[in-house]
């Protein structure tokens, strides 16, 4: 039986595509990553990858072990956690993905803590507003803000996030207040645009009294950061689409105001997504019961400094 360490690098390789980005993935030299690659083929006695200078292709010999190495990992794992559970003694890696305003809000601060509390738990947290490939990037576990598309990860709600449209109130006196998403049109105002590279859907669902419509504003200014978009908000450059929870504190001061609020945005779902295991690792669950609760707590905190108006 090869070396466990073995099997997860030809794993990472696989899916990765890369040698160097596999190796950067599981904290280890390329040439270690390398080395542990030319381990397993030598025990085989077979080539799993043909190596160019610049590229690497999986062979016929790879792509039928890939099947049988991604089981035999989740077999592991699933006895390492029956042993975990069992022990009560929960150890190990996790491995977190986050938007920015979810990330730098809710999960991170509450990191240390979770750690003070299981000292045995390490956890790598990777903040972007990109979507994120869970199984790609070997993330155990994703929170995600908005609508999300058909996916075979298991999904645990947290809460519907209200969001508003706001602006500075320089941007408001200069240009005018739009009532709803037709005026946001009509009028020809600057919308601050969240986009990511391959973006289908770039609209904004604005609930109407025909119900959820879509809208397809525009603007000058667009950022795949919503922080960024905020401080373009604050500036006067446009009209942001925000979750409350980011820009409550701005509210609450009357450094945004909110507009076109006869047509305001439809919420945005909070959830989290993880991998669906027979067992599931007691790290993981531990995670997403104290995120869960900390981040349920904190919306809280938001709805209360700031009221939307009715």
């Amino acid at each position: 039986m090869p070396h466990v360490e073995n099997i997860r690098m030809f794993v990472r390789v696989y899916e990765l595509g890369s040698m160097s980005e596999a190796a950067r993935d599981q904290r280890v030299s390329p040439a270690v990553a390398s080395s542990r690659i030319a381990k397993l083929e030598k025990h085989l006695g077979v080539r799993l990858f043909n190596r160019t200078t610049r590229r690497i292709h999986t062979t016929e010999h790879g792509q039928a072990y890939y099947e049988g190495a991604i089981k035999i990992l989740q077999a592991i794992e699933e006895a390492e956690a029956a042993v975990a559970t069992i022990a009560n003694y929960p150890r190990g890696s996790i491995y977190v993905a986050a938007p920015l305003g979810v990330g730098k809000r809710f999960i991170a601060p509450n990191v240390p803590a979770f750690k003070d509390e299981f000292p045995e738990i390490n956890v790598r947290l990777r903040m972007s507003d990109r979507n994120v490939d869970i199984t790609k990037e070997g993330i155990d576990v994703a929170f995600h803000l908005g609508t999300l598309r058909d996916s075979a990860l298991r999904l645990q709600n947290i809460a519907e996030c209200p969001r508003v449209l706001c602006a500075s109130p320089d941007y408001v006196s200069q240009r005018g207040t739009p009532r709803n998403g037709e005026d946001l049109i009509t009028d020809g105002h600057d919308c601050l645009l969240l986009r990511f590279p391959g973006d289908a859907d770039q609209d904004w669902t604005l609930m109407t009294t025909d119900g959820p419509r879509k809208f397809n504003v525009t603007g000058p200014f667009e950022s795949d950061d919503g922080d960024v978009l905020t401080d373009w908000a604050l500036d006067g450059r446009g009209i942001a689409n925000k979750p409350v929870f980011e820009i409550a504190e701005h509210l609450k001061s009357g450094a945004l105001i909110p507009v076109a609020t006869q047509s305001p945005p439809t919420p945005a779902a909070l959830s989290c997504l993880y991998p669906h295991k027979r067992y599931q690792d007691p790290k993981i669950e531990l995670f997403i019961d104290f995120m869960i609760t900390r981040c349920r707590e904190k919306l809280k905190e938001s709805a209360a400094a700031y009221q939307l108006p009715r």
